[in-house]
């Protein structure tokens, strides 16, 4: 195998500077995969093995060769780059999952037009009204707690999560003269951590896919057993309970919280809010009336179904390998064994024809009109395929070049094993902060983590959950995070606003995880 040394480092690290530098997340990820083959390509024309023969092998060619070298190289490592983008399609389970990604898009857009989001809100309002008319004025508690739980519960996708909560109780917040920067807090801090605990989502099926590529036969259990050690996502969750029923505000969301109740501010007198006039780009189809079940049931669908799709498709090596266990046994081991982007994708599709069905019972919407939301669905999600895309590369280009092994044989000199998962999630945790994005930081991180704790022998489970921890941390504290600005625009609140509100919570559950990460390496 050849021996890239500190070559195999500089591609994701020129990635990481670019994209802080820069915010331009796919350009800098496209960049250090092309980097990256570059410096594949110089090692195969000049026939070496290790970084230490350069010179040799530059000493070996003619002087015609030598001027040649560097536009051979800018060429040949350019095909090779996109041979490698072309390349990511040759694995069935990259391919499903980018396609899930993709339909994922046609779903949100099918309950928005249906009228099923603007049924789920106008429910959830009359639920709330009956109940602040039996107790007036004693309800900011539990309206808060709705809001939570209906961020927790809209877990299938971290967008339409935030939008949901943000645009349902935004009118209510209101009236109870709560703050904006609660609202937009409420919804950031319950979507990703929802979505990325309870993965049966385009969030599990993407980490199953890097798992994957880093050699796991069980990416599912993997998962889930690293996922026991994701502590930032579980006390973010247990963090906004906390505020809530505790009614304890401290820095600057406990003066937007003086300032809505004794001056009936909901936003500061500086505040700029975000355009909400416009919160998806498509509204309910005019004359059909909003119904709930419209978005409920195709959502019930796509998330009853992955599970189900996962024993089926493990079913298979739970007969093989567990024949004389018992059914549950058997079906547990099955879920561990299954298909994670095929169970998606299933489910998706499924998802999509249910909700044609209902909708053509109802007469909401015709087969052609149907076509077309699909293709307008499938083309808002494409920024997210394309960045699944060149984590799938850059994440096989990593392990082409043995990044993760480089880091774990110079890091064994200085680093104990015990600090590998403390030192990923800060990392993590920097780089997601830099480029407001945590699946960028997956793909990055993952490919780097799993070699380097395996090499290191730590606990490998703790520092994927440190990896996937630290991409949420930052990403939530980050003002550039997509989320972040989803959740600022679907509550109304001033963004920046927003930022400096919840950086203390956030802060406070990546303190306590960071520490954890310490004190579990140690144990």
């Amino acid at each position: 195998m050849q021996d890239f040394g500190f070559l195999s480092l500089i591609p994701p690290v020129i990635a990481i500077i670019l994209a802080i530098r820069t915010k331009q997340v796919f350009v800098s990820l496209l960049f250090g995969i092309w980097l990256a083959w570059v410096a594949v390509t110089m090692f195969d024309i000049l026939g070496i093995e290790r970084i230490s023969d350069i010179g040799a092998g530059l000493s070996q060619l003619s002087f015609g060769e030598g001027l040649l070298l560097l536009p051979s190289l800018l060429w040949e490592g350019s095909l090779n780059t996109i041979a490698a983008l072309v390349d990511v399609f040759q694995d069935k389970g990259n391919t499903r999952t980018i396609m899930f990604s993709a339909l994922v898009g046609a779903l949100i857009i099918f309950i928005q037009r249906s009228g099923g989001v603007e049924g789920f809100i106008l429910l959830v309002n009359r639920i709330l009204s009956k109940y602040e008319n039996k107790k007036p004025g004693s309800n900011r508690v539990i309206i808060q707690f709705f809001a939570w739980l209906t961020g927790v519960l809209i877990f299938v996708e971290s967008s339409i999560s935030v939008l949901t909560v943000g645009t349902l109780y935004r009118p209510i917040f209101d009236r109870l003269k709560i703050p904006r920067e609660k609202l937009a807090y409420i919804a950031d801090s319950s979507s990703a951590p929802a979505s990325i605990l309870i993965p049966f989502n385009g969030w599990g099926a993407f980490i199953m896919a890097l798992l994957i590529n880093e050699g796991f036969n069980d990416p599912f259990a993997t998962m889930f057993r690293a996922m026991g050690y994701n502590f930032y996502p579980m006390l973010a969750l247990i963090g906004v309970l906390i505020v809530i029923f505790s009614k304890k505000d401290f820095g600057p969301m406990a003066k937007a919280e003086r300032r809505a109740k004794e001056e009936g501010k909901l936003m500061a007198d500086d505040a700029v809010p975000m355009v909400t006039d416009e919160l998806t780009d498509v509204e309910a189809k005019e004359g059909v009336k909003p119904r709930a079940f419209n978005m409920i049931i195709p959502i019930a669908i796509m998330v009853l179904l992955m599970p189900i799709m996962l024993a089926y498709t493990g079913w298979a090596a739970a007969l093989e390998n567990r024949p004389d266990a018992g059914t549950f046994d058997k079906i547990f081991y099955a879920i561990g064994q299954g298909s994670g982007s095929t169970s998606v994708l299933v489910a998706v599709i499924a998802a999509i024809l249910g909700s044609m069905l209902l909708y053509s019972v109802q007469k909401i919407m015709k087969a052609k009109e149907m076509v077309d939301l699909t293709l307008k669905g499938i083309s808002g999600m494409m920024p997210l395929a394309l960045l699944m895309l060149m984590a799938f590369a850059i994440g096989a280009v990593c392990k082409e070049m043995g990044t993760g092994q480089y880091v774990a044989d110079v890091a064994k000199t200085w680093l104990s094993p015990n600090l590998v998962p403390f030192i990923v999630f800060l990392v993590s945790c920097f780089i997601a902060f830099s480029t407001g994005t945590s699946w960028g930081t997956f793909a990055i991180m993952i490919a780097i983590a799993v070699p380097m704790a395996q090499s290191m022998e730590a606990n490998v489970y703790l520092t994927i959950a440190a990896a996937l921890g630290g991409g949420v941390f930052g990403d939530h504290c980050s003002p550039i995070s997509d989320t972040s600005i989803l959740s600022s625009m679907a509550s109304a609140s001033d963004h920046i606003d927003h930022v400096k509100t919840q950086l203390p919570y956030a802060m406070i559950a990546g303190g306590l995880t960071a520490l954890m990460y310490l004190v579990i390496g140690f144990l």
